[in-house]
């Protein structure tokens, strides 16, 4: 069935295919090491792609999934968790800024069931006026455990205060009032924009014979169109900050925290390699420079940094868990001068090698197993190419100190910042 798709390009042993007829673009990547497959399916829409009014719906829909369709649902015994968990599946699904992804860890033999439910659910979902009232509950509960976890409530809050005109403002789960507000209507027509085998990629990984794997493929998404729906583009630039954004949070905790973020550049720009090395140099380990001005101190019970990387620009942000008795203007004194310390002086060459072997090591173990690729990968699709995950550990390589000092000179300065306090109640 290989005559059904086109060959479009190979990386790190992982093969992309396009099928012919309605676009649907395929990973393959061959592992015998267990006879195990991962079959995700990434689904180019998240909450980027929402707008006022609307926020939120990428995630239930999410929810609304699982709630199937005529042929696999729970009222006929068939729903999708019960299936896939009687043949020994792992199921799921997660919803971010940049993307949906569905996917069933599973026996190589059942491979095809799992497509045979993604192809369905694809195009054919049910979303019940019944299923979304129960389920309306089920995510506003989720909502007030996120809006009540202070820690939670504080990085939202920054990102919110970063973000004034870019759907990054808005939390993936939405406001609540858009929750309260959602109806059958409203996600059917979000989902007919974006669930489309056009707007999708799948994920095969594992014990896997590719020309089976394809001519699955083709069997049970092969008649599928393309979409016939124009999806909206994404094209409103958050305009430049000219000045330090502050924000407070007021929340019961026994301690707080000051969280200080910065504008970085979209996911997939170079200068985010720099980020991500000066993320580890700053917050990882207890040799970081984070742990030795503030926790080792005694100002922080921890602290850390990172480089989200997205589609658009996104956040390097900083966090520091407050100790018994210190400020948070102390908290945030100290975070600034390492900052301002990195900028002045740069990094050691001892200190960037060390960061780029801790990624290298966290990387071995975040790509251990078929799951573990396929998420690696699903985030890679995300930001808007997947061979960034087989090209992310040579562009790393190429970082260097004077890369280092240069991003936190360009891109750690005052007018792009947000610093954000949480003051226990």
């Amino acid at each position: 069935m290989l005559e059904a798709f086109s060959f479009i390009e190979t990386s790190g042993g992982i093969e992309q295919w396009v099928h012919k007829s309605n676009d649907l673009q395929v990973l393959l990547y061959p592992d015998a090491t267990a006879p195990v497959v991962t079959f995700m399916v990434t689904y180019r829409v998240g909450s980027r792609n929402e707008i006022p009014g609307n926020t939120g719906a990428t995630h239930f829909l999410e929810h609304m999934m699982f709630k199937g369709t005529e042929r696999f649902n729970k009222q006929a015994g068939t729903s999708v968790f019960n299936v896939l968990q009687r043949v020994g599946a792992m199921v799921n699904a997660t919803t971010w800024m940049d993307r949906t992804n569905y996917f069933e860890l599973l026996p190589k033999a059942h491979l095809p069931l799992a497509m045979e439910i993604e192809a369905d659910r694809m195009r054919f979902a049910r979303l019940s006026p019944e299923d979304v009232t129960s389920e309306k509950t089920v995510i506003l509960n989720e909502f007030d455990r996120g809006d009540n976890e202070p820690t939670q409530n504080l990085y939202q809050t920054v990102w919110s205060m970063a973000y004034l005109a870019h759907p990054y403002h808005h939390s993936t789960i939405g406001w609540r009032s858009d929750i309260e507000q959602t109806t059958p209507e409203k996600l059917r027509a979000f989902y007919d924009t974006f669930y489309w085998p056009d707007n999708a990629t799948l994920s095969i990984i594992g014990d896997i014979d590719r020309e089976q794997a394809l001519a699955w493929v083709h069997q049970y998404f092969g008649s599928l169109p393309k979409s016939t729906i124009p999806r909206p583009e994404v094209t409103i630039k958050e305009p430049q900050q000219r000045g330090e954004r502050r924000i407070t949070v007021r929340k019961e905790a026994e301690l707080g925290s000051v969280m200080i973020a910065f504008k970085n550049p979209e996911g997939l720009h170079t200068d985010n390699d720099a980020l991500d090395m000066l993320s580890m140099v700053l917050g990882s380990g207890k040799n970081s420079r984070l742990y030795r001005a503030l926790t080792d101190q005694g100002l922080t019970v921890a602290a850390y940094a990172a480089n989200s990387r997205h589609r658009d620009p996104g956040l390097f942000y900083l966090f520091g868990y407050q100790a018994m008795g210190v400020r948070h203007a102390k908290i945030e004194k100290a975070i600034l001068k390492v900052i301002k310390e990195v900028q002045k002086s740069g990094i050691t060459q001892e200190e960037l090698d060390r960061a780029r072997q801790k990624i290298k090591t966290s990387m071995a173990f975040d790509r251990d197993g078929s799951y573990n690729i396929a998420s690696e990968l699903n985030e890679a699709i995300a930001i808007g190419d997947w061979k960034f995950y087989t090209e992310y550990v040579t562009r790393i390589g190429a970082v260097t100190v004077a890369d280092v000092q240069r991003v936190a000179q360009t891109y750690l300065i005052e007018d792009r910042r947000t610093i954000g306090w949480h003051l226990p109640k």
